[in-house]
């Protein structure tokens, strides 16, 4: 399916801009917002941080994207195809994506009093890349 249908079915008018952040996505492995701004700016010229801010936002309102928190300093972003887990590489700090792991199922009333909405599930460690440069 393009991405200007993918866009239009929920509920987002596929403008330039958005279509270049959503391909930028589908391509990318769990970019930053300044990554994103630096990989599109010079193919559209009036792009700003705050342009891929918000549509990243917009993005995430109707499910299309996610955001993963590394730690306390970096927010990547990720398409929301298929439910699967993340491993974050401490060494190169690579996020890979683990499709035969998928996050908890949870339900809205799943801790009593609070309101449930996603769940993540990253898993921290060395990848085989930097076990293999280590030995």
């Amino acid at each position: 399916m393009e991405s200007k249908d993918i866009l239009s079915r929920r509920g987002v008018t596929p403008s330039l801009t958005r279509l270049k952040i959503y391909e930028y996505l589908q391509d990318a492995s769990h970019p930053t917002v300044d990554e994103i701004f630096q990989a599109l700016k010079e193919e559209i010229p009036t792009l700003s941080k705050t342009t891929v801010y918000n549509t990243l936002h917009l993005f995430m309102e109707k499910d299309l994207a996610t955001a993963l928190f590394t730690d306390f300093t970096k927010r990547r972003y990720d398409i929301m195809d298929v439910p699967h887990a993340h491993f974050h590489c401490t060494e190169c700090d690579e996020i890979h994506d683990i499709f035969d792991m998928t996050p908890p199922e949870i339900e809205e009333d799943a801790v009593e009093g609070f309101l449930s909405k996603e769940a993540q599930l990253t898993i921290k460690g060395v990848c085989p890349s930097c076990r293999r440069q280590k030995q």
